[in-house]
């Protein structure tokens, strides 16, 4: 059985969490994420949570290091994220 292909993911859970990394796309309530990353803070400039998705964490964003993995639990949403917007959370920025 092939293993299907993990793509970047940005996903929100009910306790407020933003969370990046890769994975398969889910509508489910847990979701498995690889190369894991939290958003603690992001800036006015980044234009929301869906921001983050589509350009990634912008000035002074608050990312944490990333995590070899993840199993997060209450997921609100699950969104696909850019491939400039996963440029950017790979660097992990944290001003």
């Amino acid at each position: 059985m092939a293993k299907k292909k993990t793509v970047p993911l940005v996903v929100t859970t009910e306790h407020k969490g933003v969370f990046f990394g890769y994975g398969q796309a889910s509508d489910g309530d847990t979701i498995r994420l690889e190369q894991a990353r939290m958003c603690v803070y992001w800036s006015e400039e980044t234009k929301s949570v869906l921001g983050l998705a589509s350009s990634g964490p912008l000035g002074s964003c608050k990312i944490g290091p990333a995590v070899p993995a993840i199993t997060l639990r209450g997921v609100t949403s699950c969104m696909e994220a850019t491939k400039e917007a996963a440029e950017k959370w790979e660097l992990g920025p944290w001003r």
